[in-house]
């Protein structure tokens, strides 16, 4: 009888109540499935949010998934979910991003970037659109009543949904224990990362001749040694860990799964890691994003400016990129490709697939997807030093 109560008690909630809160994720969360299977965008991510936000506002719950109705009501029985379980086990210790980064950290080849290293500096001038957005942000939160410490550490995962690095994104909200902004903020920066293809090029175009687009750059076969890649991970570790220590863990992890990578003894850990690993990370912490996506939460209109500025954010990163190679070109005798500079994105391998599909539109026998890569890779360096600068600064304001 209990249950049948319950039963009754959701249904009247669900057919009288603020029901069409639920019936707007139910659409949200259909959205989401639809971009994954019909235009395959991301859809090992987009698709377990969507159905992780459809599973989460069920108009009652008496298996255990987040909480109960009870007399028309969202209450805690003390009866954790599954999907409470994977939040807090996998979010709240920042575990997931820590091991998606080791998963991407196998996944990566930086070779491209050691025979064209000043494609560094474009991952660094790609990050433009954080600082920008933060405080663009600090300016429009109060207006919706967000104020002090609490406008600051919003304010600085807002900007880092531009550089479309999803696991940077959660790692600073959880940092910050913006527990109550996480779903927009993480559906925000996955979606984005996932929209590379629509967003990106418009932007580019905007920004570019035609004859720019049609630049081509030279790429050297030459062998790097193996003693290199090894280092590499190494000292990027340490230096980052001195100079930015906020960014250690993220950086330790991406780093530490190149050299799982590159170290030649370790194949079959470096296979798991690029392939199991990232699977089924991935998997989980798509549903998990997707159940922080609550209706009562959710639509807010704190979370309209999330979106709005996490896109904001997005286009400036991608301007800033661009922008800065049609600088470089002022000075340079061979000319750079300014839409190189709109891979200094961290959505990798995405926003270089999409430079060179670019170029190929514009010119069939033009191939510049190395140099694209190695902005690319730069710019998941980049995301994550601009985070743990982001998260330095913060502290420092609030202390």
């Amino acid at each position: 009888m209990d249950i049948l109560k319950e039963v009754f008690q959701g249904v009247l909630y669900f057919g009288i109540g603020d029901n069409w809160k639920a019936l707007i994720m139910y659409v949200i969360g259909g959205v989401l499935i639809y971009l994954a299977i019909k235009k395959n965008y991301e859809p090992a991510l987009l698709l377990p949010i969507g159905f992780g936000a459809i599973l989460v506002n069920l108009p009652f719950n008496i298996v255990g998934i987040v909480t109960e109705f009870v007399g028309g009501e969202m209450v805690d029985k003390g009866e954790v979910g599954f999907l409470e379980v994977l939040r807090s086990a996998g979010i709240s210790t920042e575990l997931f991003p820590i091991l998606i980064f080791i998963a991407i950290g196998a996944m990566i080849d930086f070779t491209p970037l050691f025979k064209n290293p000043f494609m560094i500096f474009f991952g660094a001038a790609a990050q433009f659109g954080i600082f920008m957005t933060f405080i663009i942000a600090l300016l429009l939160l109060p207006l919706l009543g967000i104020g002090g410490e609490e406008a600051l550490k919003l304010s600085a995962a807002i900007g880092i949904i531009g550089a479309a690095d999803g696991p940077t994104t959660i790692y600073v909200g959880n940092h910050f224990e913006l527990f109550k902004y996480m779903g927009p903020i993480s559906v925000a920066a996955y979606s984005y990362m996932s929209l590379v293809p629509i967003i990106q090029p418009p932007v580019i175009r905007a920004l570019t001749t035609k004859k720019e687009r049609l630049i081509r750059m030279d790429y050297h076969e030459e062998s790097v040694p193996k003693l290199v890649k090894i280092l590499f991970p190494i000292l990027v570790t340490i230096i980052a860990g001195v100079l930015v220590p906020m960014s250690a863990p993220l950086v330790g992890s991406l780093m530490f799964g190149n050299l799982i990578r590159e170290c030649g003894v370790l194949e079959r850990l470096s296979q798991s890691a690029q392939n199991e690993l990232a699977n089924l990370v991935t998997l989980l912490l798509g549903i998990t994003i997707g159940s922080t996506m609550l209706a009562d939460k959710f639509i807010d209109p704190v979370t309209g400016l999330i979106l709005l500025l996490g896109l904001f954010a997005f286009v400036f990163d991608t301007a800033g990129g661009v922008l800065f190679a049609k600088f470089l070109n002022l000075f340079l005798k061979k000319k750079v490709n300014p839409m190189i500079g709109a891979a200094g994105i961290s959505a990798f391998p995405m926003s270089a697939r999409v430079i060179q599909k670019m170029a190929k539109e514009e010119d069939p026998t033009n191939f510049i997807l190395m140099q694209a890569i190695s902005a690319n890779v730069s710019g998941q360096l980049g995301s994550i030093i601009a985070g743990g600068l982001v998260i330095a600064l913060v502290t420092i304001l609030i202390k």
